[in-house]
């Protein structure tokens, strides 16, 4: 317990997210051990891929343009000490969202076509159960962040997706089919959201403000299209492939298709954790020599971290799995040159200073270069190509933000970017790339 009184929202959002993605592929690699077969496991990725695909970027968009407005707004001018209507309202807008996808899923009654399936998508109903239960339930790591409680985060995030782990694995070991864990699934959003109304009654006064929604509304959503288009460059990936390729090789594809964990989370750990500092110019000084010091960090271990993982990315790949995902370990390796755009943040400053209108501008030119260079791509090089493309318009997407903070506010890279440090790592990075893939050659 002393170690977790030790910890701060950053480091407690970034374990957190290595909870989640831990779960998930411990899921994914016993699955390949078990008794499934490669469609049976494509049909879970598939289910996870839609739930994913259908709400994250409104999910993403309301929630990061909440944490600055958190007792920092036009509408809630007096604070209680203890509780906070801005908590409660930002509920509300999450159970909306949710409960719009889940009546215009029923609406669609199956009319989907993946795979050569028409009409009718395996568990369809517990999907969109999971996505009525799961998205509410996203807000529990920020009250906790918000209210200053790291070692929470940490406990919460630890306890429930190891429940989730052994629910969804015990089936399919036990030898069953994934229905089992499909609703296992399920059952675990269910336990979240009885968590989340109980953190309410503590913290959140249960208070509906129209001005605040609005307020919340107009910053959430050019964030809510921006992470559409920007953060659905997998989504995009995966409905190229789908369309090109049968539920085998979408399989291995999306199993090919993760950057490295810990890049991704300590990333976005960081990331949502300083939104709240960029809420006002006051702290602006003091916040940018944050990032910069905290990346700085992140680029001295995720870095040597991808390197090293380059270097036995195939050998890794196959010991993981099996042999019938041998060929997602080239998609792997391409996937992590992404760690060259994540550790850099122009984002969080706008973001954090709610110029949320510029980041979405940015997305749209990252959707127009991922799609036309993907499409490109996948004729020449196949699934290779796609995850290629995505990584070339992630890169384009900072550069362009990096450029408006710069020439706009005035705020020069030097400010939150280790700048030396980064291009250094960058180099050595690609240089071992292309060095053991050679084929980057011919496609650059």
């Amino acid at each position: 317990m002393s170690i977790l009184k030790k910890l701060n929202n950053i480091s407690g959002l970034q374990l957190f997210q290595i909870s989640r993605f831990s779960s998930f592929l411990f899921i994914s690699i016993i699955f390949t051990k078990s008794h499934l077969t490669l469609s049976e496991i494509g049909l879970f990725e598939l289910l996870l891929f839609f739930a994913s695909a259908a709400s994250y970027f409104w999910v993403t968009g309301l929630i990061h343009s909440f944490l600055p407005l958190y007792k920092n707004n036009n509408t809630f001018l007096f604070k209680e000490e203890n509780k906070s209507p801005e908590l409660f309202n930002a509920f509300i807008l999450l159970c909306f969202f949710s409960i719009l996808i889940f009546i215009i899923g029923l609406l669609i009654k199956k009319d989907l076509s993946v795979f050569g399936y028409k009409g009718k998508v395996p568990f369809y109903f517990p999907l969109l159960l999971y996505i009525l239960l799961s998205n509410p339930a996203a807000l529990i790591e920020y009250i906790y962040m918000l209210r200053n409680k790291p070692d929470k985060i940490i406990s919460y995030g630890f306890l429930t997706f190891s429940l989730q782990l052994v629910l969804v694995i015990t089936p399919v070991l036990l030898g069953y089919g994934i229905t089992f864990s499909v609703w296992s699934l399920v059952f675990v959003s269910a336990l979240r959201m009885v968590w989340l109304i109980a953190l309410l009654k503590k913290y959140a006064v249960f208070k509906i403000s129209f001005p605040f929604l609005l307020e919340h509304l107009s910053l959430a959503i050019p964030l809510i299209i921006s992470s559409l288009l920007s953060g659905s460059a997998q989504y995009i990936d995966g409905i190229i492939i789908s369309n090109k390729y049968d539920a085998a090789s979408f399989a291995v594809f999306r199993y090919g298709a993760k950057e490295l964990p810990f890049v991704v989370l300590l990333a976005a750990g960081l990331h949502s954790a300083m939104l709240p500092e960029f809420s006002t110019t006051k702290k602006l000084k003091e916040s940018l020599k944050t990032i910069k010091k905290k990346s700085a960090r992140l680029m001295h271990i995720l870095f040597p971290l991808s390197i090293v993982v380059l270097l036995f990315s195939k050998w890794l790949f196959t010991a993981m799995f099996n042999e019938n995902f041998s060929r997602g370990a080239d998609v792997f390796m391409i996937y992590l040159l992404l760690v060259c755009s994540r550790l850099l943040f122009p984002n969080t400053i706008l973001i954090g200073l709610k110029k949320t209108r510029v980041v979405m501008l940015a997305s749209i030119i990252n959707i127009a270069v991922n799609v036309s260079l993907s499409l490109i791509f996948l004729e020449k090089y196949g699934l290779v190509g796609v995850a290629l493309a995505t990584v070339f318009a992630f890169l384009l997407e900072k550069q362009i933000l990096i450029l408006y903070n710069y020439f706009a506010l005035k705020i020069s890279p030097n400010k939150y970017i280790p700048v030396g440090l980064y291009f250094a790592y960058t180099i050595v990075f690609l240089t071992i790339f292309v060095l053991i893939d050679h084929r980057i050659i011919f496609i650059m």
